[in-house]
């Protein structure tokens, strides 16, 4: 397999140069922030209930504002690593020159039968991944625990969960909360990492498969009603007249969180048996909100999930999607560490422990950390769908994206013949979404518009 160590590890971190970043992870000391922010509301409100000069509270409290600003503004003045920033550049054409030296297209000719078995095994295994997680996402593995024990589930899960907290709250306004359940299911309820698949379907047909971070913000402008984190920024930044390719520069401390992550499924998804075409789409579409790692992890998992269709094992998919992202990165290092420890974990008890060690306190949110509880929840599971799916939702952090980049990536190794069906009997061909003028998608319509435009990257 091209592009791996003699020993088919992919283990490549005696090459790593040295820098400032050690492992495990010890990021810098945070203090009792919220505490104190806390603090200084309620005294304010105290102090204003007792009779103290309002205008005085809010000068003493528009000088705290001020102070953290000040603040916050020296601390992204602080020099960086111009070593690891040389190993992490951000244009396309650098992330390429500091690939390893490997084969770069699997598929020579596009196989229509084949590919249409792996695209329905990639969407409906990433549908019935991120159904199971959204629940529960970024709860304890304490908290789905008990759940499990209150509601009589199994744990890991090895079905839609049947009963949800606060059944009837709206998840993005749109799905109840009862709608992710067993008994509740009617289609596929909303959320943004399948919205993001079809924004992605979107962009490809009416931009054409050379899109552009240009053309990428035209259809978040017209598509998008409201995002979060990295992409809330870009958004916002692209309604005050920034630029598409400049949105991440601005205000963005989120630039290497998942949330490009979670958009790459479309891109391997129409260039299948192609990771290196998958991989530079998915850097366009990346572009518009994140940098450095928060690029990469987008680029692998399109990799990945492109190398997917012509591979017969989710875990060499894996180790091709390294041939698309910088060798010496952070992700690629911590890539690597995955695919060596993921092979002496045997659940996500291990998983989650493993992850906790390496990487400290990293946000919960963020590309590296869950880049490596995917990897975890694919060897753990093997070619069990369910186990795959089920044990890394119980792994935790962003576990409703990183279970269904898990069920996307087994569906495409796989094959739907690979998925259990009552994981999906229940979607009654339709998928929910909050993306302006398409509350509804009709799945076997969304496949063959995929197949479509994925059988032209093979056109003379």
């Amino acid at each position: 397999m091209a592009g791996l160590a003699p020993d088919g590890s992919a283990s490549m971190a005696a090459d790593l140069p040295v820098c400032m970043i050690k492992y495990p992870l010890d990021y810098p000391g945070w203090p009792q922030m919220e505490r104190h922010g806390l603090f200084l509301r309620e005294y304010a409100r105290l102090k204003y209930e007792y009779g103290a000069d309002r205008v005085a509270i809010e000068q003493l409290l528009q000088s705290a504002d001020q102070a953290l600003q000040d603040v916050t503004s020296r601390i992204c003045q602080l020099a960086e690593s111009d070593e690891l920033a040389r190993q992490e550049p951000n244009e396309l054409e650098r992330i390429q020159d500091l690939r390893p030296s490997a084969q770069h297209e699997l598929w020579q000719s596009f196989d229509a039968s084949r590919y249409s078995d792996r695209l329905a095994g990639a969407l409906l295994g990433r549908l019935a991944g991120c159904t199971l997680g959204a629940p529960v996402e970024f709860w304890s593995v304490e908290e789905m625990k008990s759940w499990a024990d209150w509601t009589g589930d199994a744990f890991p899960p090895v079905d839609y969960w049947s009963a949800v907290p606060q059944p009837h709250r709206l998840r993005y306004a749109v799905s109840p909360c009862q709608a992710y359940t067993r008994k509740g299911l009617d289609g596929v309820p909303v959320d943004d990492d399948i919205s993001y698949t079809l924004l992605g379907l979107l962009i490809a047909e009416e931009h054409g498969l050379a899109f552009s971070a240009a053309d990428v913000g035209r259809s978040w402008l017209s598509y998008l009603p409201y995002a979060c984190t990295a992409e809330d920024v870009a958004l916002r930044n692209m309604k005050a007249g920034i630029p598409a390719e400049a949105a991440a520069d601005h205000n963005n401390p989120f630039a290497q969180w998942i949330g490009a992550d979670i958009r790459s499924d479309p891109w391997g998804y129409l260039a299948p048996g192609l990771p290196q075409k998958a991989a530079a789409m998915a850097w366009n579409d990346a572009w518009v909100s994140h940098r450095r790692n928060g690029l990469y992890g987008a680029m692998y998992f399109s990799a990945v999930i492109a190398a997917a269709f012509a591979c017969s094992d989710p875990r060499e998919a894996l180790a091709y999607g390294l041939n698309e992202i910088p060798r010496h990165c952070l992700l690629a290092e911590d890539i690597r560490w995955a695919l060596v420890k993921g092979r002496a974990l045997n659940d996500y008890r291990e998983a989650r422990q493993a992850v906790v060690e390496r990487f400290g306190d990293m946000s919960g949110v963020h590309t590296n950390l869950n880049a490596c509880l995917t990897i975890f929840g694919l060897m753990i599971g093997g070619d069990n769908f369910s186990r795959s799916i089920g044990e890394t939702v119980a792994m935790g952090f962003d576990n409703d994206c990183t279970a269904a980049t898990v069920g996307s990536v087994f569906g495409a190794a796989y094959g739907l013949s690979a998925i259990p069906r009552h994981w999906y009997q229940r979607f009654n061909n339709k998928i929910l979404t909050y993306l302006t003028g398409h509350p509804q998608f009709a799945i076997d319509d969304v496949l063959s518009r995929f197949q479509r435009l994925a059988a032209s990257q093979f056109q003379a």
